[in-house]
């Protein structure tokens, strides 16, 4: 059975919903998507890093549009691993395993991983919103577009813009 690889924040956490809230709430002001487009978070947001290490950031983050349907049907049919960077915010351990236990019941402990470096993630395709996951993996890459990564060439991997396009793409 193929494994797939999916990125936590920005594929199946709609971490943007969160930096956009925040910053209103910090400022007052709403960013358009044509502020943030092609800017990397940390440049669109001044404080997201702040806004991550804030209690409950990644706790209450929004599921991306179709995404429960969709990897739900993806476990059906390959072996799922939800896959996150999470090391590099060390309190978010907790806030993302019960996220992940709250909105993808289906989805095992032993399906969880939580690492440093991606580099070291074994799958047959890899579904992530950011190159520096992607452009180091062995298998099948897929980019999940985001503000960050719009206006950049996708080169070798394939681009889909919501999960709808995943499911037409990798279901039978």
């Amino acid at each position: 059975m193929k494994r797939i690889s999916i990125d936590m924040d920005g594929v199946i956490a709609n971490v943007y919903s969160q930096f956009a809230k925040m910053y209103a709430a910090e400022t007052g002001k709403v960013k358009t998507a044509a502020e943030i487009t092609g800017i990397p978070e940390g440049v669109a947001f001044k404080h997201v890093l702040q806004y991550v290490n804030s209690p409950g950031f990644f706790r209450h983050a929004p599921l991306m549009e179709d995404c429960q349907g969709a990897v739900r049907k993806l476990n059906d049919h390959y072996k799922i691993f939800i896959v996150s960077a999470a090391m590099e915010f060390p309190d978010s351990l907790m806030e993302k395993q019960s996220w992940l236990n709250e909105h993808f019941p289906f989805i095992s402990w032993q399906q969880m991983v939580f690492c440093g470096s991606k580099e070291i993630i074994k799958a047959d395709i890899m579904i992530d919103d950011h190159f520096k996951n992607l452009n180091f993996f062995d298998g099948e890459t897929i980019l999940f577009t985001q503000p960050h990564n719009k206006l950049a060439d996708a080169g070798i991997h394939k681009r889909v813009n919501n999960w709808k396009e995943i499911e037409q793409m990798l279901l039978p």
